[in-house]
């Protein structure tokens, strides 16, 4: 029925399909843990983008809070700043002026 070779050569392909069954195994393991990984780390790129989002705002409002202190110090008299004074005035002014025109209209 079978002779010795092909008894061998099944045992080689028995061997081969045990092989590679054992590596898929370890593959999918492998797959598994780099996506818990992979996860975690897209939490903490969440994370860490909220808290850039944060700074990013309190520099902004940091930024307007100096602004804000120019503008009064030219108000109150600092020579250096007088001029950047008037001309923000005169933007306000513009700005109020268009949204007076846009409410007539």
């Amino acid at each position: 029925m079978f002779n010795t070779h092909d008894v061998r050569l099944m045992a080689e392909l028995l061997s081969v399909v045990d092989s590679l069954e054992s590596r898929v195994h370890q593959l999918i393991k492998q797959l598994e843990q780099l996506q818990q990984e992979n996860a975690l780390l897209q939490k903490e790129l969440d994370s860490l983008e909220e808290k850039q989002k944060e700074k990013s705002e309190v520099a902004e409002e940091w930024q307007e809070k100096y602004q804000a202190l120019k503008m009064a110090n030219s108000m109150l008299g600092s020579n250096t700043n007088k001029t950047e004074a008037k001309l923000k005035i005169n933007t306000l002014i513009r700005e109020l002026d268009d949204c007076i025109a846009q409410l007539s209209a």
